[in-house]
């Protein structure tokens, strides 16, 4: 798993793919759902694990529905069954693929199978945006979570671990996480903000368009273990067009948004962030730094639309999961959505 996969776009973007058919091919419910959401936002993934997915999908019904039937005990994470079932009430033929289309400069996303995942603490109005790491919840050191991961080894200095998103919403989605063992909680540190930074700039030399998203405490982080939402878009998205006043146009942005060229500027301005307790989503590019002050989570009327607004649609890619919304929404109810999420 050393192996380095980010030398060149092609390179990566073929390791990751082979790397869901090399996790299909151990078997399990974890893996099937894994390769099976990424299979549904990616029609390369999707034709290169097709038929071992369609069979995996039949031996694992077969087994969980004859176990359920005899009241025996199913031996799995019960997230992962959860989801099974629900996909299995739709039917496996049935999944419907992720669909994109844009409305203005906001793009609108039809994941289906994403709708199927738990919560998990994202449902949670955290007290503060420093919480202590907690060894019985959710984290990225739990055995079973050790078979998801893409790539671990040494990154710009630091080690490194890089999950797939097991749901993804990105182009070659994963989670990108710092010094796994030493169980630092999803709270922004100066060190590891320089690193980001500096990291993002070293890997978009052989990867255009690579970034990170990051959410803090209060802002839909959903996982209290220091990770960073890790994709490759060269397209980009809305908060990068140059119409927005931040990027030196007419336009102001609907949310509130800061950018930065400065690693020392922006870490200022984020120290003020934590010293006045504002959730905040974060995206970082090759040299930009795109900060979005927050309310918090649980404090505002949301729409029955999202699950939460997170660094993505902070970002200005929004999340549908079933087709009435994703065909409806249009740009005047996403901005005035964003317009909610701003402090007075």
């Amino acid at each position: 798993m050393s192996d380095y996969p980010f030398s060149d776009l092609a390179s990566f973007q073929q390791a990751f793919t082979d790397g869901l058919s090399s996790l299909l091919h151990r078997g399990g419910l974890g893996p099937f759902i894994l390769v099976c959401a990424n299979a549904s936002f990616d029609r390369r993934v999707q034709e290169a694990t097709a038929d071992e997915l369609a069979a995996l999908y039949r031996e694992l019904s077969k087994d969980y529905v004859e176990a359920l039937s005899k009241g025996k005990p199913i031996a799995v994470v019960e997230e992962d069954l959860l989801v099974f079932l629900k996909l299995h009430a739709v039917g496996f033929a049935n999944l419907q693929r992720t669909e994109i289309r844009h409305a203005g400069p906001w793009e609108v996303q039809f994941n289906q199978l994403r709708s199927f995942r738990p919560r998990r603490i994202s449902t949670q109005v955290p007290a503060s945006l420093q919480v202590a790491f907690d060894e019985s919840g959710f984290h990225f050191n739990k055995p079973f979570m050790q078979k998801e991961a893409f790539w671990a080894g040494e990154l710009c200095g630091l080690q490194a671990t890089l999950f797939y998103n097991k749901y993804p919403f990105t182009d070659f989605h994963g989670l990108l996480v710092l010094e796994r063992e030493s169980c630092w909680p999803q709270f922004l540190t100066e060190a590891h903000h320089h690193y980001l930074w500096h990291t993002t700039l070293e890997l978009a030399r052989t990867l255009p368009g690579v970034g990170f998203g990051y959410n803090s405490l209060g802002a839909f982080a959903s996982v209290n273990h220091l990770h960073f939402q890790m994709f490759v878009k060269p397209s980009g998205f809305a908060v990068m067009h140059e119409q927005w006043r931040h990027n030196g146009g007419q336009r102001p942005y609907p949310a509130q948004c800061e950018a930065f060229d400065s690693h020392e500027a922006a870490w200022a301005y984020l120290s003020g962030l934590h010293g006045s307790d504002t959730p905040y989503n974060l995206l970082y590019g090759a040299g930009r730094l795109y900060v979005f002050a927050r309310k918090k989570q649980g404090t505002y009327a949301q729409p029955d639309w999202t699950s939460g607004f997170s660094w993505h649609e902070l970002a200005g890619g929004m999340i549908t999961f079933n087709r009435d919304d994703y065909e409806r929404l249009a740009q005047q109810e996403i901005e005035q959505e964003l317009g909610k999420l701003v402090l007075i």
